[in-house]
């Protein structure tokens, strides 16, 4: 009787399994009068967790060309932004925005003509460059982990798609990097050497000489004309693109991405838009094809945001899958890419950088109610290469707390000082305590607003991050 108990389970997950696997993948899907696709949770849920990469970067890309063009927007396609001081809290287009670096960003369109970027050498001790087109997959193509940005490179992008350059050689260019889309992000990561004044003058100087061209005008000829495109709206937040216009986006992103037959992650997100009639190389109208419930994925997709933020505030799993964090096609998975598509994208793979999230000691969500401190003696200092920050957001958008001081991280770079005995004491709070030094404190307001402590490691020294702890914020009584 035991036997066919175990039988009778074994049979029973088996079914309820493949049911599911079906559900998930249908070839097609019922259509209500109203023309919407009639789809389960579980249908749903797939396809947002599927999507997310792609809604959260074509959101990014696309706000990058805003316009009119400011110190943070490009202004259009084939145009970059030179940044040349660190961000303050305007910055709204990412969540969880750097303030350690500068950040020189290019916006390709290389639908018409390949692009070539000249960069000289530069006097810093940090340099990457990082490429991600809508799929969200991240490359490195130059940084100097690698031994890069010691002489002055030219560096030639293009798709598969690009008109007129099949990857051939030219003359004078030292690297040709195949983008895996059309529209792509190439965004340069600069220590600045910020408290350094003669250092961080000469650096600037290094970025205004960055120079970028169409393939034709590197070759003597006219520039490359960018032709106007029709795109679809971003949305102010990820969500709203999941509520208003899903299907026309990723339309839109299918037909300016390249798909691999032999990637799994490539073939289930076609898989899961193929029953809405969403694929390459075809068009969607909204007023006459199928619709769907923009309510219902919004619902679903705030849910995946909520489980996803909650398990990267565990530092042992962000070490876990640490090694597929922002990384190239093939080298990371769902689970991987899904939770930094929705903490912040754009980053850079753990050989670069890591992130941490910096909890509270008595594992409480960290509100700007109470005031914390952060010790750290010399042995517990992030095991860091290059350098090292802990930055404050709010939980809740990403973003850096407004404050008079333009104070948002404890670094190299937005300062701080190390005591006698060469460990450190970082204060957060509404007030800044007596003796300690201004370099050392990220102020808050008095409201109930969450709080995130993000810890970024440049070029991390991998083999003590594997016994390094991360630390914990001590909640401390106002006076």
């Amino acid at each position: 009787m035991k036997n066919i108990k175990v039988i009778y389970t074994v049979f029973l997950s088996l079914f309820v399994s493949s049911v599911f696997a079906n559900d998930i993948n249908k070839k097609t899907v019922e259509i209500d009068k109203n023309g919407y696709a009639i789809l389960t949770d579980s249908q749903i849920k797939n396809i947002v967790e599927r999507s997310y990469q792609y809604v959260a970067m074509y959101n990014v890309n696309n706000k990058y060309t805003a316009s009119p063009k400011s110190n943070f927007t490009t202004g259009g396609w084939n145009k970059a932004f030179t940044n040349t001081e660190l961000y303050d809290h305007h910055v709204n287009l990412v969540a969880r925005p750097n303030n350690d670096a500068l950040y020189q960003v290019a916006m390709l369109d290389l639908q018409d003509d390949a692009i070539v970027i000249e960069f000289p050498s530069f006097n810093s001790k940090y340099i990457s460059l990082m490429v991600s087109g809508y799929d969200h997959y991240v490359d490195m193509p130059l940084s100097t982990v690698s031994g890069d940005f010691d002489k002055p490179t030219k560096i030639l992008f293009h798709s598969e798609r690009t008109k007129g350059y099949n990857g051939e050689p030219i003359e004078g260019i030292d690297h040709v990097y195949e983008a895996s889309g059309d529209f792509i992000i190439a965004a340069l990561r600069i220590m600045p050497h910020a408290n350094e004044t003669e250092r961080y003058n000469q650096i600037v100087e290094e970025i205004e000489s960055i120079k970028g061209m169409s393939l034709s005008e590197y070759k003597g000829g006219a520039p490359t004309s960018t032709p106007e495109m029709d795109f679809p709206a971003t949305g102010e937040t990820d969500e709203d693109v999941f509520e208003n216009n899903l299907l026309e986006v990723m339309q839109f992103v299918f037909n300016h991405t390249s798909f691999d037959e032999n990637n799994e992650m490539d073939q289930e997100v076609l898989a899961a838009y193929k029953p809405l009639g969403i694929a390459p190389g075809k068009t969607y109208n909204p007023n006459t094809d199928v619709k769907i419930d923009g309510e219902k994925f919004r619902d679903i997709a705030d849910k995946v945001k909520a489980e996803n933020l909650a398990k990267m505030l565990d530092p042992e799993l962000v070490k876990k899958i640490g090694a597929k964090i922002f990384q190239p096609k093939g080298k990371t998975d769902l689970d991987a890419i899904l939770a930094v598509s929705i903490i912040g994208p754009i980053g850079i793979p753990m050989d670069q950088a890591m992130y941490f999230p910096v909890n509270a000691s008595d594992g409480s969500v960290m509100n700007a109610q109470n005031d914390y401190v952060i010790k750290m003696t010399k042995e517990d200092l992030p095991p860091a290469n290059a350098f090292w920050s802990l930055t404050l957001y709010d939980q809740d958008r990403g973003f850096f707390i407004p404050n008079d001081n333009k104070k948002y991280s404890v670094g190299e770079n937005a300062g701080f000082k190390l005591n006698e005995d060469g460990g450190i004491d970082i204060y957060v709070s509404v007030e800044k305590p007596d003796g300690v030094p201004e370099e050392n404190w990220l102020p808050i307001n008095l409201q109930d607003q969450n709080l995130d402590i993000l810890c970024r490691l440049y070029a991390p020294n991998l083999e003590k991050i594997k016994t390094w702890t991360v630390p914990k914020a001590e909640k401390i009584n106002r006076k």
